[in-house]
């Protein structure tokens, strides 16, 4: 049996981390970069729930897992009408680390079914942190046009 991918990926932002962190919690504040439609109950057992992600207009669903603010978010994953990555069948683990001034957003995201899932995954977090990054630093990351091949 193969060995399910781990994407890990770093973002230094130019924000506080109590800024960060809210632009991960806090539904309007995730609107700016990320989305169309958000409800978020951070606190554990508490429901993630974003629509309209990337070019097909996906919807991501999950729950909280764990939720320490400023410092770690935990949530289960996954795509509604995804055979691959149903809701909750993957996680997200975002660490904030206090960094140069700013905030060192740390990513791990496991349970990723396949490379492939991998891939399309890691394109995506890449187009999203970056927006992240925009939006917590007080820019306007501009419309999201989503990316071709998203998962």
């Amino acid at each position: 049996m193969t060995e399910q991918p781990i994407l890990r990926r770093e973002t230094q932002i130019a924000a506080p981390r109590a800024t960060v962190f809210a632009y991960l919690t806090d539904p309007d504040k995730i609107l700016s970069w990320m989305g169309s439609d958000a409800a978020m109950e951070p606190h554990p057992g508490g429901i993630y729930l974003l629509k309209g992600i990337g070019p097909r207009g996906g919807v991501a669903r999950g729950a909280f897992r764990e939720v320490v603010p400023v410092h770690r978010l935990a949530y289960t994953f996954g795509w509604e009408g995804g055979q691959e990555v149903p809701p909750g069948s993957s996680l997200i683990e975002i660490d904030l680390i206090e960094r140069d001034g700013g905030t060192l957003l740390r990513m791990t995201h496991s349970g990723l079914p396949t490379a492939e899932q991998a891939a399309a995954h890691d394109r995506g977090w890449t187009h999203y942190l970056g927006r992240l990054a925009s939006a917590a630093a007080g820019q306007d990351p501009g419309p999201d046009k989503g990316l071709s091949g998203n998962a």
